[in-house]
């Protein structure tokens, strides 16, 4: 199939966490949602109007967009995980996890999809192209993406990426526990760990002052790291 088409986008559940994300989070679940696609926006304890927001563009498509809230900010992992068993228990058949800061086209939701539905593969990652990245991001992505190979044996182009997409059994046989950041590499540990069939496609990024705050940077990193070593001794 060239696209996915109104048959399968109806069967497509976006994930978008969120956390203080005022600024873009109405245009973004909109977005999502006019292309035809249903939209679980997870508030992960924002303390701006992100929330009313949220509430004001389901009003605007009632039967497309979800609304769930965590009491408190409990970082990236715990707000997909929240966002993902949702998605199952609606009956989704492929779910994708989509920032909720601008960073991803929403014409990138078809290109992620069309493997699942292809039957290619499980799990799919939007790869960015590193070369259009800031260098202080590319530099960490890089270095994520090593420690990744290194750790959970899986090359990767963009391990940190936030735009994946999962069919249903993927997505309820992953098993996520971390809350923060380090989700991202964990994703790539259970995709392993499970013998899922993984593919990278490459996607559009837009870097805005708001994208390029956040993600990985060095101290993120050592986190993730840490965690890495500390997994890996659990082993």
């Amino acid at each position: 199939m060239s696209d996915v088409n109104s048959e399968i986008t109806k069967d497509v559940y976006l994930v978008v966490p969120a956390f203080n994300e005022e600024k873009t989070v109405s245009q973004i679940i909109e977005g999502i949602a006019a292309e035809g696609y249903n939209v679980i926006l997870v508030n992960d304890g924002s303390r701006d109007k992100t929330l009313d927001l949220a509430i004001e563009s389901k009003r605007k498509y009632p039967h497309q967009i979800f609304v769930v809230s965590h009491v408190i900010n409990r970082g990236l992992g715990a707000a997909l995980k929240t966002g993902m068993v949702l998605a199952l228990e609606k009956g989704a058949k492929y779910i994708v996890t989509f920032d909720a800061d601008g960073q991803h086209e929403i014409k990138d939701i078809p290109k992620v999809c069309k493997p699942l539905a292809d039957g290619e593969a499980d799990v799919v990652i939007g790869a960015r192209p590193f070369g259009d990245m800031p260098l202080s991001k590319s530099f960490a992505n890089y270095i994520m993406n090593a420690l990744t190979l290194l750790f959970y044996g899986r090359k990767v182009k963009d391990s940190q990426s936030g735009l994946r997409a999962f069919t249903a059994h993927a997505a309820d046989v992953i098993n996520i526990v971390s809350r923060g950041y380090g989700v991202s590499s964990e994703f790539i540990k259970e995709i392993s760990d499970k013998n899922l069939r993984l593919t990278e496609v490459t996607i559009t990024t837009i870097y805005t002052p708001e994208t390029q705050n956040k993600g990985t940077d060095a101290i993120v990193g050592l986190r993730i790291l840490t965690k890495m070593i500390i997994d890996l001794f659990r082993i």
